[in-house]
């Protein structure tokens, strides 16, 4: 059975230990990716990871892009929303079925017409 991890700062995913989650605080640097690696081959099926902290890991992301496990899913953090998450699903659902049945021709980011 996978588990379920969330990444980022600790202000932004302290709460997700109350749903069950496995939480881990870290900032942004080498420390990250380490992480990201450690969990990724450690059973974790799922990794929820800030918008922010993810930006800083764009290449060892990239590395699991094609991979059944982990599915790393940008989330919020407490700073805001950058939007980043939102196009990864986005992304994501266009090529699963082929087109995008999300926001039918409109740009997630800036809701204008694609």
């Amino acid at each position: 059975m996978y588990k379920i991890a969330v990444m980022g700062d600790y202000d932004s995913i302290y709460g997700f230990g109350a749903l069950g989650l496995d939480t881990y605080p870290v900032n942004k640097g080498e420390d990250a990716g380490r992480l990201l690696k450690r969990l990724a081959d450690n059973d974790y099926g799922v990794i929820y990871i800030t918008e922010e902290l993810a930006a800083g890991l764009t290449k060892e992301i990239a590395a699991y892009a094609g991979e059944l496990t982990p599915a790393i899913i940008r989330i919020p953090g407490i700073k805001g929303n950058t939007g980043d998450g939102i196009m990864g699903v986005k992304k994501s659902v266009e090529q699963a079925v082929g087109s995008d049945i999300l926001f039918g021709g409109v740009s997630a980011k800036e809701g204008e017409a694609t």
